[in-house]
């Protein structure tokens, strides 16, 4: 995780807003194989049980994930490709 003063370029965003397990995880499964490795991709989700599922994700896909930002509406997660 990052802390909060690190500044991070977001190579692509994904919008999952409205969609439930396992769809976002579906979508950024597919983002990431078409990104490079090294690569960063924010997620944002509407789904409150969508940080548990990226985080298991990525413990399981060697990616890092990198931070969470949690709002009223939505949720952005940054995740980084393995690579």
């Amino acid at each position: 995780m990052l802390d909060e003063n690190t500044a991070l370029s977001i190579d692509r965003v994904l919008d999952t807003s409205g969609l439930q397990c396992p769809l976002p995880i579906l979508k950024a499964k597919a983002e990431l194989a078409r990104m490079q490795a090294g690569s960063v991709l924010q997620v944002i989700a509407t789904d409150r049980h969508a940080p548990i599922d990226f985080r298991v994700f990525c413990d399981r896909g060697g990616h890092e994930f990198l931070q969470l930002e949690e709002s009223s509406e939505h949720l952005k997660m940054l995740i980084r490709k393995a690579g």
